[in-house]
Formats: C-alpha cells, structure tokens, sequence
C-alpha cells in the first residue's frame, strides 16, 4: 500500500492536526483521510484539521504492508 504524508496550514492552532502519515492506495484518497478516523467529518472552518480536502497536501513517502485508510501517525498541538 503506498504511504503518505499529509499536511494541512488552514486550522493550525490548539487542539488541531497539523500532519499525518497515512495509507491509500492513490494521492485523492489520501487526502480524503480525517485525522480522527471518522469519514465525512468535512466542512468546519475551526476544526481539528482542514475543512475540506482540497486544503490538504499529499506527500508520496513510499509503500508498508499497511490496509488502505490506516493512519500511520498523527501530529496533534493539544492547547
């Protein structure tokens, strides 16, 4: 499974994800990956992470012996 590292800048204050590391099987389903594992958690402005997955950046780092939609590591500033 190939291996991802997403990053987002539009939430960055306390209690926000600012990265992750992420598998999926393409860069689009990637970035449709929610930091605290739910799906379809999209829209908030002042979330924990970016209100929509157009704000997220997809990093290529490699391939795992991973299932596709597990998160790695996540990155949290607690506040």
């Amino acid at each position: 499974m190939n291996l991802y590292l997403l990053e987002q800048a539009e939430n960055n204050d306390y209690d926000t994800y600012d990265s992750m590391i992420v598998a999926a099987e393409t860069k689009e389903k990637a970035k449709t990956i929610h930091p605290s594992g739910r799906l379809g958690t999209w829209g908030d402005k002042y979330s924990t992470w970016a209100s929509d997955p157009s704000y997220v950046t997809a990093i290529f780092i490699g391939t795992g012996d991973h299932e596709s939609g597990e998160i790695i590591l996540a990155s949290f500033n607690a506040g």
